[in-house]
């Protein structure tokens, strides 16, 4: 049996100690962000959780296989089938090995997940499970008497990673064969001494390290820790790489700021429900964060909830906006419906195959808010082919006449801009600005073709795929105010209120500062660019580009007005550029870069100041171009 974690922890903690010696703004030359697992595209599917909870079975998960492969989905890119919470009998005591409910998957009832991943696979399809890194879940934790949670001793009910780690993973991954897991974190937040469910005497205590409304409050390298041992055991047991990891701590410890770097999924928010407030929750807790979202490594505000409440065959309007935004954020579409009896109309959102193809496009660029407003925002996704897209997203209650412009598109205002609407197949062309209008709770969303702007290349904001904020700057990690907040959570309306509790506020953005603002730099403004704090690397990867160019600078949003800021470009290592010790109100300096061969282009903010929250930096209209 695998030791318990904290008896690890020191080794970890030394070992971090050991990188932390280095110099985080050292040129690596290599790409840090997670490549592990098979996530290319955001992964497609089906999990149980919404429609079921706990009550799930053997019928009702390869029912909605079923319906994933006769409807066509599948074929789509939907292969995921995951089982969450509800799975699990009990942990054999002194052995460790755990029990599924027989009574539930019948397949089981030799002990073992894999008569039942068989026939999963022998669909076509990809098996997920669900676990937690604790010692027991979330439905343990707040199901109340919830009659599917696992039964037995205060041992045998302790289902969760906590202490069995390579154990577990190698019984889902080689034994059982699950292709997907998702990770609970309940089991690190829920179970100090004074929860009433430790009093009882009914679980164990484990000190808490996760608190979803403090930042302060969470030990973030004791949960980094855990998932390094989770990639790890993965690895072991999945010698082909045939896996994925979804990380499931809902925002909570800075993970949408170093989730990219643990796993191919990183929740941004806390469950979704199936009411608009709380889609613009959890939409908001993931539309800032551009460039924390890579092939490989996908922000995550939660399933799809199209199928119950405000998303149901009543509110088409509503479900095909919800389907539309996760789309263009590069979420992973997962469905959360029971399929078996979900209408046709709402099946034929789930397939409408040109949103989907923005979804899955090879480049990886998650869009990036070209207008952003209370009540309407325009949202733009450079794809792999030149195309763009567009959407159009009315959060509000009144109907509105938006103006877009070939400004916000990146494209020439000269040249003809072609529309095609892909709800309704219609196009459209414009020169330089049109009118669209948009329904309450609509997203019209486009495929865009026209000439571009910058003829010969790309701004970096056009590829937050191929940008990484390796080093972002944040030393003191903030709640951030952007992210709506909904009513009507857990507890109803009692208490005061949901407060801001997503950390990531101040990391790094495309087109636009840290904090929000216009990036300017002595006076002259950029409407292309990277706004990042000091102290920060990026990592870019460079596609048979020549030459990076870019204005930078110390941003005049920056409260810090002595100290310099010195900016560096490394390509495969090696230092390119270096700008002159650059301070406040200063006009920027322009950098026109080698970079023909160069893999990996590094771009270093590097300053004396300590605060680097005071002194967000402007790459202005940094670019790479064909030019020699």
């Amino acid at each position: 049996m695998q030791k318990p974690r904290l008896a690890l922890i020191p080794l970890l903690f030394a070992a971090s100690l050991s990188h932390a010696a280095t110099d985080p703004l050292a040129p690596t030359a290599r790409w840090s962000a997670y490549t592990a697992g098979h996530a290319a595209t955001p992964p497609m599917g089906w999990s149980s959780w919404n429609a079921f909870g706990t009550d799930i079975d053997e019928a009702k998960v390869l029912g909605a296989a079923q319906r994933l492969v006769d409807s066509g989905l599948a074929a789509k890119g939907y292969r995921y089938v995951n089982i969450d919470d509800g799975w699990a009998l009990r942990r054999n005591q002194p052995d460790g090995h755990l029990i599924p409910r027989p009574d539930r998957f019948p397949s089981t009832v030799d002990g073992g997940f894999r008569p039942f991943t068989d026939k999963i696979h022998a669909m076509g399809l990809k098996a997920g499970i669900y676990s937690d890194l604790g010692r027991n879940t979330c439905s343990q934790a707040y199901g109340g008497d919830d009659p599917n949670l696992p039964k037995g001793s205060v041992l045998e009910r302790e289902v969760g990673l906590y202490g069995h780690i390579d154990q577990d993973i190698g019984l889902f991954f080689r034994d059982w064969g699950f292709d997907f897991i998702k990770v609970d974190g309940c089991g690190l937040r829920a179970y100090g001494a004074d929860s009433p469910k430790v009093k009882t005497g009914n679980y164990r205590a484990l000190k808490p390290v996760l608190d979803l409304e403090s930042v302060a409050r969470s030990d973030i390298p004791a949960v980094q820790a855990e998932f390094t041992q989770i990639n790890e055991a993965l690895k072991r047991s999945n010698p082909d790489g045939d896996y994925l990891l979804s990380l499931c701590v809902w925002g909570s410890a800075d993970v949408r700021a170093w989730g990219k770097n643990f796993g191919n999924l990183s929740r941004t928010s806390d469950d979704i429900r199936p009411n608009w407030p709380r889609l613009l929750s959890n939409y908001d807790s993931a539309a800032r964060r551009e460039l924390y979202g890579h092939p490989g490594s996908w922000n995550d505000p939660d399933m799809l909830y199209i199928g119950a409440g405000d998303f149901d065959a009543n509110h088409l309007t509503e479900a095909k906006s919800h389907f539309a935004l996760w789309a263009m954020l590069n979420s992973p579409l997962m469905t959360g419906a029971d399929l078996r009896t979900t209408p046709q109309a709402l099946m034929d959102i789930f397939g409408n195959a040109d949103i989907i193809a923005l979804n899955q496009d090879p480049a990886g660029n998650q869009a990036v808010l070209a207008y952003d407003a209370d009540d309407v925002q325009i949202l733009v996704k450079t794809l792999a082919s030149g195309d763009k897209a567009v959407a159009i997203f009315n959060r509000g209650l009144a109907a509105i006449d938006a103006d877009l412009t070939a400004e916000h598109l990146k494209l020439r205002k000269d040249g003809k801009i072609t529309l095609t609407d892909l709800w309704s197949k219609e196009t459209s062309s414009f020169t330089n600005e049109t009118k669209v209008k948009v329904a309450p709770r609509e997203t019209r969303i486009f495929r865009v073709q026209g000439a571009r702007a910058l003829a010969d290349g790309l701004y970096l904001s056009e590829q937050p795929g191929s940008v990484n904020p390796a080093v972002d700057g944040v030393t003191k990690p903030t709640a951030d105010p952007t992210v709506f907040r909904s009513s009507f959570g857990w507890s109803g309306t009692k208490g005061g209120g949901e407060r801001p509790m997503y950390a990531g506020f101040g990391g790094a953005r495309a087109d636009s500062t840290p904090y929000g603002q216009w990036l300017q730099i002595g006076g002259k403004r950029y409407d292309a660019g990277i706004g990042i704090l000091a102290n920060s690397r990026l990592e870019v990867r460079n596609h048979d580009y020549r030459r990076l160019e870019t204005k930078v600078g110390v941003d005049d949003s920056a409260q810090d007005r002595k100290n310099g800021v010195t900016f560096l470009v490394y390509g495969d290592g090696k230092l390119l550029a270096k700008s002159r010790a650059l301070r406040w109100g200063q006009p920027a300096q322009a950098l026109s870069v080698d970079v023909g061969g160069v893999k990996l282009i590094e771009l270093v903010a590097k300053s004396t100041g300590g605060a680097n929250e005071q002194l967000p930096v402007t790459w202005g209209d940094a670019a790479l171009t064909s030019a020699r």
